[in-house]
Parts: C-alpha cells; structure tokens; sequence
C-alpha cells in the first residue's frame, strides 16, 4: 500500500524543489499573500504552517530549527515576534488557498496562498475605528455650534458697542456745541486786540518838519543881498 508517501517533484531537482519552496514561505512571510499553481501552494503550505507551529513555542531551538530551513533571518523573526502569536489559540489551518482560474498559456490552476487571520484583523480594526468615529462628529457638531453661538454673541456685542460709540459721539458733539456757544461771546469781547492805537498813533515819521523847515538857506541875507545888486 502507498500509505504517507507523498511526492513532490514538479520537473525539478531536490535543491531546487527546497529553494523554491523556501523562497515561497519567505514570500508569504514578508507579504501575507502569494499567487502561485494550485500544486505549488499545496506543497508550500505544508512547509508554511510547520513553521507557523515552531514560531508558537518561540524559544531559541525552534528559533534555529526555523533558521534552518528557511535560511533567512529576517523573516524568521517577523514569523516569531508578529504572525505567530497570532495563532496561540489556533489548531492548526494557519492558511488558506483561493482558486483564482486558469493560466493563459499552459492552463495552469492559479490560486492565492495566504493566511487565515490576515482579513479577520482588518475587519476588526475596521470595527475599532468605525465607534469612535461616532462620539467626534457629535463634538464637531457641538464645535460648530459653540463657534456660531460665539460669533453671534460677537456680532451682538459689536453691534451694541457700535451703539455705544454713537452715542457717545453724539453726546461729545452736544458738550462740544454748548462749550462754542458759551466761549463764542469771550472771544468777541476780546477788543483789546482791535484797542492797539499803537500803531495808528504812530505819525512820529510824518511829523518830520526837519526837512521842510529847511528854508534856512533862504533865508540868508547874503543872497537876497545879491539879489537887490542885481
């Protein structure tokens, strides 16, 4: 009987058929989500979930028996710090294949290798988001209506200190129309400006007779002296 005899071979050689599966866990690893033949996938999974089992335990031997059949440290701890602590509670079944068609050329079954939990944890983050978004609209809500509210009371206050200011121009205006009206009279009883006879008594220039009462010459006898010889 051919009891637990399973065979893998695919067209190619022994190291080859392990880099390529190794390369294809890693890839799952680092993505979470692999297309590949249905029969490539069969056998990756195999490799994909004894791993997910050894990062499970999480100590150091299994840590190293991973290294070993992967040969990537990177992915190896990504497998055993975040996808593997995810499966505590689970049994076994870490992935899932999805058929997706056929492929043009050699009508190969295509399919999606990926693993279980990877949409569970969107839709609960998706959840986890969607509540509290809730409770902030009905703070924007009351933001908005507080802002109205205090622009309103803004516009009331400005309205009445405008009213405020008016009046009081008006009442400065009243003050300012009475104070002319009491100082008008002192100002036309201020003659004293208009009392400078200072300068219209000032006829000293043209009481200069100086030089009109120069007839001296005239006057003298010499002349009129000559005058009668004449």
């Amino acid at each position: 009987m051919r009891h637990r005899k399973h065979t893998f071979k695919v067209g190619r050689r022994p190291d080859h058929r392990r880099a390529m599966l190794r390369n294809q866990v890693c890839s799952l690893i680092f993505e979470g989500r692999i297309k590949t033949s249905v029969t490539k996938a069969k056998e990756t999974r195999r490799l994909a979930e004894r791993m997910v089992t050894l990062g499970k335990s999480g100590t150091l031997h299994h840590r190293r028996r991973a290294i070993s059949k992967l040969h990537n440290i990177e992915a190896v701890g990504i497998l055993f710090d975040e996808i593997a602590p995810q499966y505590r509670e689970r049994e076994g079944g870490y992935t899932r294949i999805i058929r997706t068609g056929h492929r043009q050329g050699d009508a190969a079954e295509l399919c999606f290798l990926e693993f279980v939990e990877a949409e569970v944890q969107t839709t609960k983050k998706k959840k986890v988001k969607q509540k509290p978004a809730e409770a902030p609209t009905e703070e924007v809500v009351d933001e908005e209506a507080v802002t109205e509210e205090a622009a309103e009371e803004g516009a009331a206050d400005e309205g009445e200190a405008a009213e405020e200011t008016a009046t009081g121009e008006t009442d400065e205006e009243i003050v300012a129309g009475e104070a002319a009206t009491d100082e008008a009279p002192a100002e036309e009883e201020a003659p004293a400006e208009e009392e400078a006879p200072a300068e219209e008594e000032a006829p000293a220039e043209e009481e200069a007779p100086a030089e009109e009462e120069a007839p001296a010459e005239e006057e003298t006898p010499a002349g009129k002296d000559e005058e009668k010889k004449d």
